[in-house]
């Protein structure tokens, strides 16, 4: 099993590169911190066969004693939430036809923070739930997330991601399976940015 998994990994850091995943500058993530590189997972979204295929590899090296539980699976706008609708849809193609069938709940961004709506909460609640998004940086995100759960009465079961940064700054209260782990550069508070002193301007794309 674990060879299997190593193969799984191998083909899904290949994906990584085939799609330039990688970018190269100064970058604002969005939470507080700058960095010289950023892992855009928007470049393996934009063919919707790819997402599948990194999908179905994250699903494969995920113990499926917790899969098989998974009521909804929940995912943050945009990369997590379409990770998340795909894996739901995959997990229902592996389960018994009279198994109920696995439902998918976006958490929405509003002025900077993440919110899940009252149709999504009410979904949620007393069920048993597993998160997904692309990339791992700080973990604020997914514990976010996590908390949103909580509020609306539901059960994080698993914390998955494409890709690790193995910079995580918090401690989740569930299991954590990420399909790659990627040691990149280390991130500054953005206020003790050294690109930003140089006047290096942030890059877009």
């Amino acid at each position: 099993m674990e060879s299997r998994h190593a193969e799984i990994r191998r083909r899904a850091a290949d994906d990584l590169r085939t799609h330039q995943v990688v970018l190269q500058g100064h970058f604002d993530y969005g939470n507080g911190f700058h960095g010289p590189l950023y892992l855009n997972p928007h470049q393996l979204f934009r063919t919707p066969s790819v997402i599948w295929r990194v999908a179905q590899d994250l699903i494969d090296v995920t113990p499926w004693e917790v899969l098989e539980q998974a009521e909804v699976v929940a995912g943050p706008a945009t990369g997590g939430a379409l990770l998340a609708h795909t894996i739901a849809g995959l997990l229902d193609g592996r389960r018994p036809l009279s198994q109920p069938r696995c439902e998918f709940a976006p958490f929405s961004e509003h002025q900077g923070s993440l919110h899940l709506s009252p149709f999504y909460a009410s979904l949620i609640k007393g069920r048993r739930v597993v998160l997904a998004d692309d990339v791992l940086n700080t973990g604020q995100t997914m514990a976010r997330c996590v908390e949103l759960v909580q509020q609306a009465g539901g059960t994080v079961l698993a914390v998955l991601h494409l890709i690790d940064r193995c910079e995580s700054q918090v401690t989740l209260p569930a299991p954590r399976v990420s399909l790659i782990e990627y040691t990149a550069p280390p991130n500054v508070a953005a206020h003790e940015c050294p690109m930003c002193a140089a006047g290096t301007p942030i890059t877009k794309f």
